[in-house]
């Protein structure tokens, strides 16, 4: 096969110019066709999707990456799954620094917006085919909405509640706190009130798939949330979940009295969580996942092996290691559909 100059090709579709999972040699933007795939232990993999990935976006990253000392020697076109378009994977033997790596990330955001691409930069990525651990917050993440928040609409306290959340999810004020106020609003709120609420409760688009997916390669799937056990439950079936950690509230009379029992689910206790179930199922750290928007989310974000913020806060989003803040969440699989060769 002749080599693929990028620079010539410009504005073409990389789908009509590159096999689907197939290696490609990088020199001076000429691409030559591998026999193997990189190993995932060694080295950095750039992974960007989105819209058409085109030369011109290719090129683009490799100069980007350049600006680093990045020295991308492969590039691959994968497609994770059908309901997805072609996401483009750069694999580099250079090594970063973790500031240098924080860095990166985060001018490769940048650089991947301008082409209406997302992406990011990840060590040693999870094997989507090899069992695994995906553990997730639950409001605005597998869920569109904060639950404590709904509840305080439906009994008109929601201004106060919500604006108590919004500095919690920022940051801004200790989880256990924020928690024991706003649950205090709610004391009185009819159980039958909120039933509705619990029986509707809207998915965050792409969840659904993503779980059906992991799970049929064997993945465990466990929800560690903030939130309340009464709305956690009913995820259970749609997300295939094999377990679910949340806050209990307290009950009396078919009415909320305003406080929680047992401990609370904070920052904290969602990373221990997740350490404790990798330990029962042996697993390695590259094959655990965490998915969160808010900054109580980032300690188990750090405990896995990659923490992927979703529709996150800019604090979370800034400090995870993936970012998807546009789309569905099926998109997760392009960060654990890479193409690489497991060192056996």
């Amino acid at each position: 096969m002749s080599p693929v100059s990028l620079t010539h090709l410009s504005e073409k579709p990389l789908s009509q110019v590159l096999t689907l999972t197939k290696w490609y040699q990088v020199e001076n933007a000429q691409l030559h066709l591998k026999d193997k795939a990189p190993l995932r232990q060694q080295g950095i993999f750039i992974s960007v999707f989105g819209d058409e990935l085109t030369a011109m976006s290719a090129v683009a990253l490799l100069s980007f990456a350049a600006q680093y000392k990045v020295v991308v020697s492969s590039l691959c076109l994968y497609q994770p799954d059908s309901q997805l378009p072609a996401g483009l994977v750069l694999h580099s033997d250079s090594h970063l620094s973790d500031t240098m790596m924080s860095e990166f990330r985060h001018g490769l955001r940048g650089v991947a917006a301008d082409q209406g691409l997302q992406g990011t930069c990840i060590t040693n990525p999870a094997d989507l085919k090899q069992k695994g651990l995906m553990v997730m917050d639950m409001d605005s993440t597998a869920i569109t909405i904060e639950c404590i928040d709904e509840i305080a609409r439906l009994a008109g306290v929601y201004d106060e509640v919500a604006s108590v959340t919004a500095q919690a999810m920022a940051g801004k004020l200790a989880f256990n706190d924020s928690l024991h106020q706003r649950v205090g609003k709610l004391e009185g709120v009819e159980l039958s009130l909120i039933q509705t609420l619990k029986d509707d409760l809207p998915l965050m688009p792409g969840i659904q798939a993503l779980c059906h997916i992991l799970k049929s390669h064997d993945w465990h799937l466990v929800i560690a949330s903030g939130g309340f056990t009464w709305f956690a439950e009913a995820l259970q079936k749609p997300l295939q979940l094999d377990a679910y950690y949340a806050n209990e509230l307290e009950i009396s009379d078919n009415r909320l009295t305003g406080h929680v029992i047992g401990d609370i689910v904070n920052a904290q206790r969602k990373a221990d969580i997740l350490s404790d179930i990798r330990a029962k199922l042996a697993l390695p750290k590259h094959q655990c996942v965490a998915i969160g928007d808010g900054a109580n989310d980032l300690v188990m974000m750090a405990e896995a092996g990659i923490g992927i913020a979703v529709h996150g806060k800019p604090k979370v989003v800034a400090q995870a290691d993936a970012a998807i803040c546009q789309g569905s969440l099926l998109q997760v699989l392009y960060l654990l559909a890479i193409p690489a060769k497991s060192d056996d």
